[in-house]
C-alpha cells in the first residue's frame, strides 16, 4: 500500500471515529474518554418505548454483545408471557406407609418441581405440615426427589473462582434456601462476644456459635458507626464442609450483620438441611435423608410458591442468578405444559421439548427461540446460555433487546415487568446509583468482569417513556459506569 493510501485510510478512520464521537452526547463521550473505553467496545440505544419514532441515539445497535445479567429481561418476560404472572410452582409431599401413635412406618417423599423460593422459612412450614399429619417420628427415610431438572455437575468455582458466592449456586429441582447458609452476627457488649446464628441448621456440621468482640470503640445507640471489613476480620474458614469456624474477631464498631455464604459441599446441602431442620423441630428419624425417586402414589399435600410476578421481582431487582435459572428451566418442565397460560404460542413452542423427561437448558433455549420468532421475529434472536446472564457465551444486540422491551411495553404484562426492575437511586441494584435523575427510570443492571450493561425504561421530563440499552464489553468496562449514568441523565432531559 502506498503512503498516500495509508494516509487516506487513516483520515477515513479518524473521520469515522469523529463522526461516532459527535453522535454521542458530549458528556457521555467525555466520560467514555476518561474511562478509556473505545467506541467500538460499546453499544447504545435510546428509542421511544412505543416504537413510533426513530431512535434518539443509536450506536452499534445491531452488534451482539455480552449483556451479563440484563439477559434476565429475556428470561423473565418470556416466562411472564408463556406461563402467566399468576403461575406458581408446587412441591408435593407423599407419605408411604401407615401412621400410628405419632410414627410413620414408612418413607416420607418430597418432590422438587423447580420452586425458585423454597427458602428456610418455607421448608420449615413444609415440615410443620408433615407434623400436622400426626407424624413426629419417621421409622423409615426422608427421600428427596430432584429428578425434574437435568443433573448438573458444574463446579461452582468454574465461572469466576468464587465458589462460596451464593450467585454461583447451581439450579436444582429441589432448590432449598439457594444452597446457602445465612449467618447472623449479634454483638453482646456485656459478654464481650458476638453470637452467631445459622439458618438453616445443617445436620452433621459443627457451627461456631460465638466470636470474640475485637477491642475498639463500641457503637453508641442511635449513632452512625464505622464497621470496616467485618468479613475479613472474622477470618472465616469454610474449607471443611463439616465445620464452620472463625479464626478472627468481630469489629467493635459493627452492629448486627447478616452474611449469606454458599455451602462448601452443595451436593450434600439438601440432605443436611432437611435432617437438621427436622431434628431442630423435635422430629425423630430412624433412617436417613437421601436422594431418590417418588414411587407412584397420591400426594398428601403440596407447598405452593409465590406467584411468578413476585418471583421475577426478586430476580430483576436483586439480580438473583439461581432464581433466574430456575425460571428458565421451568419453561421446559413437562408438567408446566398442563398449567393455564395466556400465551397462545406455548403449545407450539413447547411441542417437541415436552418429549424430554426432564427440564434441560437445551430444551428451554429452544422454547425461547421459537417464542422469540413467533412474537418478535426471526432476526436478532439472542444467544442464550443459562437464562441468567452468568455466562461468557450469551449475546444479544441492543436493537434486539429494545424490540423485546417495546413489545413488553405494549403488552398487558407491562406493569409486572416494569415494576420488577430496579428504580434508579431508590432500590435493588441501582439503589446507590450516582445518576442525577433519581427515580427517573426502571432499569435492569448487568455486571461481569469486563462487562457492564443497562436495559429498561426511562421516564423523561416531557412525559415520554424511552427504552434505553447500554452495554460495554471491555477490560475497562467498570470505569464506564459514569458514562452510562450520564447517558441516563441525558435521556431524561428530552425537552
Amino acid at each position: 500500500m502506498s503512503n498516500r493510501n495509508r494516509l487516506l485510510g487513516a483520515l477515513a478512520a479518524l473521520a469515522c471515529g469523529l463522526t461516532l464521537a459527535q453522535a454521542l452526547p458530549p458528556e457521555v463521550a467525555a466520560a467514555l474518554a476518561r474511562a478509556k473505553v473505545p467506541l467500538d467496545a460499546i453499544t447504545l440505544l435510546v428509542v421511544d418505548a412505543d416504537g413510533k419514532s426513530r431512535p434518539r441515539l443509536s450506536h452499534r445497535a445491531n452488534v451482539p454483545m455480552n449483556p451479563a445479567s440484563v439477559m434476565k429481561l429475556v428470561t423473565t418476560y418470556a416466562a411472564l408471557d408463556l406461563l402467566g404472572p399468576a403461575y406458581t410452582w408446587q412441591t408435593p409431599v407423599f407419605v408411604e406407609g401407615a401412621v400410628r401413635e405419632g410414627t410413620l412406618y414408612g418413607n416420607l417423599y418430597i418432590k422438587g418441581q423447580g420452586d425458585p423460593k423454597l427458602v428456610a422459612e418455607r421448608l420449615w412450614l413444609l415440615l410443620r405440615r408433615v407434623q400436622g399429619l400426626g407424624i413426629q417420628k419417621i421409622a423409615g427415610d426422608i427421600v428427596l426427589d430432584g429428578s425434574a431438572f437435568e443433573t448438573s455437575e458444574a463446579d461452582p468455582a468454574s465461572f469466576d473462582g468464587e465458589p462460596l458466592r451464593p450467585y454461583n449456586a447451581a439450579p436444582d429441582a429441589l432448590l432449598l434456601n439457594f444452597k446457602s447458609v445465612v449467618m447472623t452476627f449479634v454483638p453482646d457488649l456485656s459478654a464481650n462476644i458476638v453470637h452467631v446464628q445459622f439458618e438453616p441448621p445443617l445436620f452433621g456440621v459443627q457451627m461456631q456459635t460465638s466470636v470474640a468482640l475485637a477491642n475498639g470503640t463500641r457503637p453508641a445507640a442511635g449513632t452512625s458507626t464505622v464497621c470496616g471489613d467485618y468479613r475479613a476480620a472474622l477470618r472465616a474458614d469454610f474449607s471443611d464442609p463439616t465445620r464452620i469456624r472463625f479464626n478472627g474477631s468481630y469489629p467493635a464498631g459493627c452492629a448486627e450483620k447478616v452474611w449469606p455464604v454458599a455451602y462448601a459441599d452443595p451436593n450434600s446441602y439438601n440432605v443436611r438441611a432437611v435432617q437438621g431442620l427436622w431434628h431442630e423441630m423435635g422430629g425423630q428419624l430412624s433412617g436417613t435423608v437421601r436422594a431418590g425417586l417418588v414411587p407412584t402414589m397420591a400426594q398428601v399435600f403440596e407447598m405452593t410458591s409465590p406467584p411468578l410476578a413476585e418471583v421475577i421481582r426478586d430476580i430483576n431487582k436483586y439480580s438473583n442468578n439461581v432464581m433466574a435459572q430456575q425460571v428458565f428451566l421451568t419453561l421446559s418442565l413437562p408438567a408446566q405444559s398442563q398449567s393455564a397460560s395466556p400465551a397462545s404460542v406455548l403449545a407450539e413452542a413447547a411441542g417437541p421439548a415436552q418429549t424430554v423427561p426432564v427440564a434441560t437448558r437445551a430444551a428451554s433455549r429452544e422454547i425461547v427461540r421459537r417464542w422469540w420468532q413467533t412474537l418478535i421475529g426471526p432476526d436478532d434472536a439472542p444467544t442464550l446460555d443459562n437464562g441468567a446472564g452468568l455466562s461468557r457465551q450469551a449475546r444479544i444486540s441492543a436493537q434486539a433487546l429494545a424490540h423485546l422491551l417495546q413489545m413488553a411495553y405494549r403488552s398487558p404484562l407491562m406493569p409486572e415487568l416494569m415494576s420488577s426492575l430496579p428504580i434508579v437511586g431508590v432500590d435493588g441494584t441501582l439503589k446507590r446509583s450516582q445518576a442525577q435523575s433519581r427515580a427517573s427510570a426502571h432499569l435492569k443492571t448487568g455486571s461481569l468482569r469486563d462487562v457492564i450493561a443497562l436495559g429498561g425504561y426511562v421516564h423523561a421530563t416531557s412525559g415520554k417513556t424511552y427504552v434505553l440499552v447500554a452495554i460495554a464489553n471491555h477490560p475497562n468496562a467498570n470505569a464506564a459506569r459514569p458514562a452510562f449514568e450520564a447517558l441516563l441523565d441525558w435521556a431524561v432531559r428530552d425537552n
